[in-house]
C-alpha cells in the first residue's frame, strides 16, 4: 500500500501545478472548511438527532433485546460476577483506555502520548453523547490538535486519516468474524456470501483510495465518475443540484496523502489494536458473567462480536448502541449461548467500555480548557 501512495512513482498523467499544493500549508479556515468542522453545537440537529436516537434505543432496548435475551437472567449472571471477575475486567478497561490514546499520536506527527489521549478520549464524549455532535466533534479535535502546536495541515491530515481509517477496520472486523466461525467449527456458512461481499468491499475500497492517493488526476477521474452517478440519482429523486464530490475527494487526497504515504501502517496497527481492546472487554465480561459454567470459546464470541460491528455504519445512534447490541445478541444465542448469559456479557460490556470513556473524556475537556487557558495567561505575562 505504501508503494500505491508514493509522490515518486506517480504515472506520467498527473498534474504536477495541482500536486505540488499536496505539502502546502494551509490556513486555519481551509482547514476547517475541508474537515467540514463545526465551531458550536447545532442546535436544531442535536435536538432532531437526539429525539430520533432515544426513540430508536427505547425500540431496540424494550422490544427487540427481549426478544432475543434475557433481562431476568443477565441480572442473575451480572449479580453472580466474583471479586476476582470484576478485577479482572478492570484491567482490562484500563488497557482499552491506554491503547484508545493511541491513534492521533500515530497520525500527528510530534505529538505527545498525554495530549493524543486527551483529543480521542475528549471527541469520544463528543460524537457519543451529544446526539448529531460529528461536526462539533470535529471541530474540537482540530481546536485541541492546533493549541498543541499541529499546524492545520497537519491537523487535518491526522483527522482525516483517523476517520478513513476507521471505516477500513469497521469494514475489515465481519470478514475477520466468519473466518473466526468457522475455525471454531462452527456453522458460519451462512454468513460466507456477506463474508465475500465484505472481501471485495473493503479491496475495493481500499483500491479506489490508493488509486485516488497515487496522483490528483486520479483523484479528479474518481471524482468525475462519483459526479455522474451522484447527479444522475439527485435528478431521479427530482434535485437540480448535487454535492460536488470531485471537489471532496481532491480535499481528503490534498489533506491525508503525505501522512497516509509514510504512516498508514502504524495507523492500521494502532486502529486494528484499539478494535482488539475493546472486544477483550466483551470477553473479559463474558468469563466474568459466565462465572462456573464455564464461558463459550474465545472464537466464538470474537466472531458474533466482530459480525455485529456492522451496525455502527447505520448512522441512527453513536457508536452503534444499540443496533451493534441487538445484532450480537441474536448472533450469540443463534450460535447456542445461552439468551441471558449474552444479554449479561453486552450489558456489563457497554456499561464497561462506554460510561468510563464518557466520564474521562469530560474530564479531558475541562483539563484542556483549563490548561489552555492557563498557558495563555502565561504567555501574557512573559510578553509584559
Amino acid at each position: 500500500m505504501a508503494s500505491n501512495t508514493s509522490e515518486g512513482s506517480d504515472s506520467a498523467d498527473e498534474d504536477p501545478v495541482a500536486d505540488s499544493a499536496v505539502n502546502a500549508e494551509i490556513s486555519e479556515d481551509e482547514a476547517r472548511a475541508n474537515l467540514g468542522a463545526s465551531s458550536g453545537i447545532d442546535r436544531k440537529k442535536s435536538i432532531i438527532g437526539g429525539i430520533v436516537a432515544i426513540v430508536f434505543l427505547a425500540i431496540v432496548f424494550t422490544r427487540v433485546i427481549p426478544q432475543i435475551g434475557d433481562y431476568a437472567e443477565a441480572a442473575n449472571y451480572i449479580q453472580a460476577m466474583t471479586t476476582a471477575a470484576i478485577v479482572g475486567l478492570i484491567a482490562v478497561v484500563l488497557w482499552y483506555l491506554f491503547f484508545y490514546g493511541w491513534p492521533f499520536v500515530a497520525a500527528t506527527p510530534g505529538l505527545s502520548y498525554k495530549n493524543g489521549f486527551i483529543v480521542n478520549q475528549s471527541a469520544f464524549t463528543v460524537s457519543n453523547g451529544i446526539p448529531a455532535g460529528g461536526a462539533f466533534g470535529l471541530g474540537l479535535q482540530y481546536a485541541q490538535l492546533t493549541s498543541y502546536k499541529t499546524t492545520p495541515t497537519a491537523a487535518t491530515a491526522a483527522i482525516g486519516a483517523t476517520g478513513v481509517w476507521s471505516i477500513f477496520i469497521t469494514m475489515f472486523l465481519p470478514v475477520t468474524g466468519v473466518v473466526a466461525l468457522s475455525v471454531a467449527g462452527d456453522d458460519a456458512s451462512g454468513y460466507v456470501g456477506a463474508a465475500l461481499l465484505g472481501i471485495g468491499l473493503l479491496l475495493g475500497t481500499v483500491l479506489i483510495f490508493a488509486f485516488i492517493l497515487k496522483s490528483e488526476a486520479n483523484a479528479r477521474r474518481i471524482g468525475g465518475w462519483a459526479d455522474s452517478l451522484v447527479g444522475w440519482v439527485f435528478k431521479r429523486f427530482g434535485k437540480d443540484s448535487s454535492p460536488d464530490v470531485t471537489a471532496q475527494v481532491i480535499k481528503l487526497r490534498h489533506d491525508i496523502v503525505g501522512l497516509v504515504s509514510k504512516r498508514w501502517l502504524v495507523i492500521t496497527l494502532v486502529q486494528i489494536g484499539v478494535s482488539w481492546s475493546q472486544f477483550a472487554i466483551l470477553y473479559a465480561a463474558m468469563v466474568g458473567v459466565s462465572g462456573n459454567s464455564g464461558a463459550p470459546t474465545l472464537l466464538l464470541v470474537y466472531g458474533c462480536w466482530a459480525i455485529a460491528q456492522l451496525g455502527i455504519l447505520i448512522p441512527i445512534t453513536p457508536g452503534g448502541l444499540g443496533t451493534v447490541d441487538a445484532v450480537m445478541i441474536g448472533l450469540m444465542t443463534s450460535f447456542g449461548i445461552d439468551s441471558g448469559l449474552a444479554t449479561a456479557a453486552d450489558l456489563v460490556w457497554r456499561a464497561s467500555s462506554y460510561i468510563p470513556q464518557i466520564v474521562i473524556g469530560l474530564i479531558c475537556i475541562f483539563y484542556w480548557r483549563w490548561d489552555v487557558n492557563r498557558m495563555r495567561k502565561k504567555a501574557a505575562r512573559s510578553a509584559a
